[in-house]
């Protein structure tokens, strides 16, 4: 059996362990995002699963380097040469993707050590979250990692991505053919963080790096943080965790770098029931989540409370400077709900913002109702037969108060109006000033919703569809800013 942790512990130290004990170096996983070439080894035959799907989406992505088929059922597959087994292939491979049954791991990963193979991600399932003899399977290949030096991400995972280089190791069709390259790495112990179930083109979504642990038997979330630390496409880093399993190293790690670049973290937990189902979805001891979010903040990690806070938040560090302080300014075209805002700011460690008397003098010769924080030109829009031109203006003077640190900007979806007015808007009234921003976007229409938030977020400004989650993610990047001020980064 897979022995239990005591409930108040931290550190875990199931049956399965992992290899901690390789860390007098960095973690080198250049293997896994940068492999100079691939081999994937299993099912090859499928359309919709396995290795062919893998290969066009390596192909859609951009990848430009071998990659090899290896299964001993078929010489040849769609026209593509098939190799009986990895160690009959003819160059040199870095990364193995392993999708077979279990049982066949072990001896792979063996076949992998004796072709000189630095990293494989086996996407096979059925261990350590499934039973003990699935433990056991696992244990084995831990062992071999041990005993050789080749790093092992998973078992029963997606594997990674990297837009830049054009690597990606899902056996799941995309349904698109390209990931935009950004600043946010996205990490966790679930598949969904993968391009196979995040509409990343269709959002615009700028990643630098993805990376699926799952059962976690070697390459985990502390060796990652420590391969992105100094990762230059990096400026943030998203993390999903079930579980730690060496608090130690990971705090220390963890403080090092959040020196450099915000970690946001989010884990699953918090009752009981969830808890149960950890254990067999990663086979993941889940601890006391009081000593979690304890240790996250000693760490100074910022914590949220849904994979979607997550995603959501992470990419406005990836698009904005940080605020220099916590004074919001709020410019709406809907006043309820830019005192529904305020709610979420003040809970989020932001106040509203005492704009100066220049700065309403200003709104006041635009028009007389949109004097204060919020500035809310619902009011005068019926009075006015061009309301962007005022809009505009009310946006600069909140970008040029120097009492103002971030911005809450509400778009409407104007029946007619292009999106790249908005972008253009944004950026003539920002011109050199560092100011973060975040845009909530509304209106009758998903069409033309969708339309803005794709050209905003291509154009590096952080867009939402909730106006909640808008504020919240200038409240995270203010956390930020008070993390670096305290450890005087």
């Amino acid at each position: 059996m897979i022995q239990r942790n005591k409930e108040k512990k931290f550190v875990s130290n199931k049956g399965v362990t992992e290899n901690h004990s390789r860390i007098a170096f960095r973690s080198d996983l250049t293997p896994f995002f940068e492999p100079k070439s691939i081999a994937i080894i299993g099912a090859v035959k499928s359309l919709w699963f396995g290795g062919l799907v893998t290969l066009s989406n390596l192909k859609n992505l951009g990848y430009k380097r071998k990659v090899y088929l290896v299964n001993p059922s078929y010489p040849e597959v769609e026209g593509i040469k098939v190799y009986p087994n990895i160690k009959e292939v003819p160059d040199k491979v870095d990364l193995a993707v392993i999708i077979t049954s279990a049982r066949a791991v072990p001896v792979i990963v063996r076949d992998c050590v004796e072709k000189g193979v630095k990293g494989a991600v086996i996407v096979a399932d059925g261990f350590a979250e499934r039973d003990e003899e699935g433990a056991k399977l696992q244990q084995e290949i831990v062992n071999i990692s041990k005993q050789t030096g080749i790093r092992i991400l998973g078992p029963n995972t997606i594997g990674v991505v990297n837009p830049y280089s054009g690597v990606i190791t899902t056996p799941y069709p995309l349904g698109y053919k390209s990931i935009r390259k950004g600043h946010v790495a996205l990490a966790a112990q679930t598949g969904i963080i993968g391009a196979q179930a995040f509409p990343f083109e269709e959002l615009q979504y700028g990643v630098s790096k993805i990376c699926d642990f799952s059962n976690k038997c070697d390459v985990n979330e502390t060796d990652l943080l420590e391969y992105l630390e100094d990762d230059p496409k990096t400026k943030v880093i998203a993390l999903h965790i079930e579980d730690i399993r060496d608090g130690k190293r990971f705090l220390k790690v963890a403080k090092r770098v959040v020196k450099k670049k915000p970690i946001l973290v989010y884990k699953p937990g918090r009752t009981s029931e969830s808890k149960k189902a950890l254990a067999s979805h990663t086979g993941s001891i889940a601890g006391d989540q009081k000593i979690y979010e304890a240790a996250f903040r000693q760490a100074g990690l910022i914590q949220v409370n849904s994979f979607s806070e997550l995603l959501q938040i992470a990419k406005a560090f990836g698009y904005q400077p940080l605020p220099k302080g916590n004074r919001l300014g709020i410019v709406t075209i809907t006043g309820g709900a830019g005192i529904m805002a305020i709610d979420t700011a003040v809970e989020w460690g932001l106040v509203l913002a005492k704009l100066s008397d220049e700065s309403n003098e200003k709104l006041f010769r635009i028009h007389a109702t949109m004097v204060g924080n919020p500035s809310d030109i619902g009011p005068a829009m019926p009075t006015l037969q061009d309301p962007i031109t005022p809009y505009k203006k009310a946006i600069e003077v909140f970008y040029q108060d120097p009492n103002v640190d971030c911005l809450l900007i509400t778009f409407y979806a104007f029946p007619g109006v292009t999106p790249e007015l908005y972008v253009d808007m944004l950026k003539e009234v920002r011109g050199s000033v560092e100011k973060p921003a975040a845009i909530w976007i509304y209106g009758p229409s998903n069409e033309s919703i969708n339309k803005i938030y794709k050209a905003l977020e291509a154009a590096d400004y952080p867009a939402y569809l909730d106006i909640d989650m808008a504020v919240k993610a200038l409240g995270a990047m203010y956390q930020y800013t008070q993390i670096k001020s305290k450890w005087g980064t």
